[in-house]
C-alpha cells in the first residue's frame, strides 16, 4: 500500500522523531541510575511494594540526588541546545557557546567573588546567602556578552564576524585580569578556583535550582522559535534578509538565549566543556542540520550527557567524586577527534 504522504527525498523528521523518543527513553533510564547512584546507597524498593522510603533514604533521595539530577538535565540541555544556536548563527560546526566570551566572563567573575569577595560588605554577603560566586560569575558572562554585542553592532546591524573577533580579544582580556587575581590569591582560594573551573553538581539544591531556573528554562523553551531563522541563516545574512527573515532580531535573540543558558549553566555547575560543541556535531551525522530537529533532540541528549557524566564523576573514585569537567573532555575530547577525524573532508579549509 502506498502512503499518502511519503517522505520527500532527504526528509529526516521521521529519524528525527524517533531518535527523540529513543533519547528520551535513555534520559530516563540514566535519570533512574543517577538517583540510586552515591556514597550512601539508597533502596527504591520502598516505593514499589507500598512500604515507602526509610527517613535516611528520603533525606538523601530529596534532598541531595533529586535537585542534583534536575541541575544535572537543566544545565546538560543548556549547554547542548547553546552550542547548537551558535554553531547556527557563526555557520561554523565549531563554535561553541564559549565563542561568545560567556565562558571568559564567567571565570572573571567567580574570581572576583572568590578572591575580593571577603572585601565585601557584611550585608552584601548575607543577602548572597552563600551564592556569592554563582552571583558574579552570572553577572561576568552577562556583563561580557553585552559588551560583544555593543562592539559588534553598528547602525542597528550586528556583525557576527567582529562578534567572533571582539570575543577573541576580551576574552584574552578578562584571562589576563583572572591571571592577575589568581596570582593574589591564598592557598585556600586557589583551591576554590580550581574546584570550581573544573565543574562539579556537588553543590546542586532545590534553592539553586530555584534560582537557576527562571534563567535556563525560558531560553530552552524560546529556542526551537529560532529554528527557521537558523535554517535561513545557513544560506547566508543576505538571502535569509530577502526571503524576508527579520535577520537582526534573529541574531540578537539567539546571542540572548545563549548568554542567558550559558552564563546561569556556567555559574551553578562551573566550568564544563565539549557538550556544547559535540553534541550538535553527533546529531547532524543523524538528523541533518535542520534546526527544528537538532534543538529539541539536542536538549534531550545534553541532558543525557551530562547526567551520564555525573553518575561516573561520582563512580570513579567512590566514595569521593571527580570534578564533572574532567569526565566531559575525557569522553567529549576522543569523541570530537573522531568526528573530525570522519568529516576532514568537511571542515578543510
Amino acid at each position: 500500500m502506498v502512503a499518502l504522504n511519503p517522505p520527500m527525498p532527504g526528509d529526516r523528521s521521521h529519524r528525527a522523531r524517533r531518535l527523540f523518543l529513543w533519547l528520551s527513553a535513555l534520559l530516563a533510564l540514566v535519570a533512574v541510575v543517577s538517583i540510586q547512584t552515591g556514597a550512601s546507597g539508597v533502596s527504591l524498593a520502598g516505593l514499589w511494594d507500598g512500604q515507602g522510603l526509610s527517613p535516611r533514604d528520603k533525606v538523601i533521595l530529596w534532598g541531595i540526588r533529586l535537585p542534583r539530577l534536575v541541575m544535572s538535565m537543566l544545565v546538560g540541555a543548556a549547554l547542548a541546545v547553546s552550542g547548537a544556536v551558535m554553531q547556527g548563527l557563526f555557520r561554523n560546526p565549531l563554535a561553541d557557546p564559549g565563542i561568545v566570551g560567556v565562558g571568559a566572563g564567567a571565570s572573571l567573575g567567580a574570581v572576583v567573588g572568590i578572591v575580593l569577595g571577603g572585601l565585601l560588605p557584611v550585608w552584601v554577603l548575607q543577602q548572597a546567602g552563600g551564592q556569592l560566586i554563582g552571583l558574579m560569575a552570572f553577572a561576568g558572562s552577562t556583563g561580557v556578552t553585552l559588551l560583544l554585542y555593543r562592539v559588534a553592532t553598528r547602525g542597528g546591524r550586528t556583525s557576527v564576524a567582529t562578534m567572533l573577533l571582539a570575543g577573541i580579544a576580551i576574552a584574552a582580556l578578562t584571562g589576563a585580569v583572572t591571571g592577575v587575581l589568581v596570582y593574589l590569591a591564598d592557598d585556600q582560594q586557589l583551591r576554590t578556583l580550581t574546584f570550581w573551573g573544573l565543574g562539579s553538581l556537588a553543590g546542586a539544591t532545590w534553592g539553586k535550582l530555584g534560582a537557576v531556573l527562571p534563567l535556563i528554562l525560558p531560553p530552552l523553551l524560546a529556542a526551537p522559535l529560532l529554528a527557521r531563522g537558523l535554517n535561513g541563516l545557513a544560506l547566508g545574512e543576505a538571502v535569509a534578509a530577502h526571503t524576508g527573515l527579520p535577520v537582526q532580531r534573529i541574531k540578537a535573540g539567539a546571542i540572548l538565549i545563549v548568554a542567558a543558558a550559558t552564563g546561569a549553566s556556567v555559574a551553578v555547575a562551573g566550568g564544563i566543556g565539549f557538550i556544547g560543541i559535540v553534541v550538535p556535531h553527533l546529531l547532524r551525522l543523524s538528523v541533518g542540520p535542520d534546526h527544528r530537529w537538532l534543538l529539541p533532540n539536542a536538549a534531550v541528549l545534553g541532558a543525557a550527557l551530562l547526567t551520564l557524566a555525573d553518575i561516573a564523576a561520582r563512580m570513579v573514585v567512590a566514595p569521593a567524586e571527580l570534578p564533572i569537567g574532567i569526565v566531559t573532555a575525557l569522553i567529549g575530547a576522543p569523541v570530537f577527534l573522531w568526528i573530525l577525524l570522519q568529516r576532514r573532508g568537511v571542515v578543510d579549509l
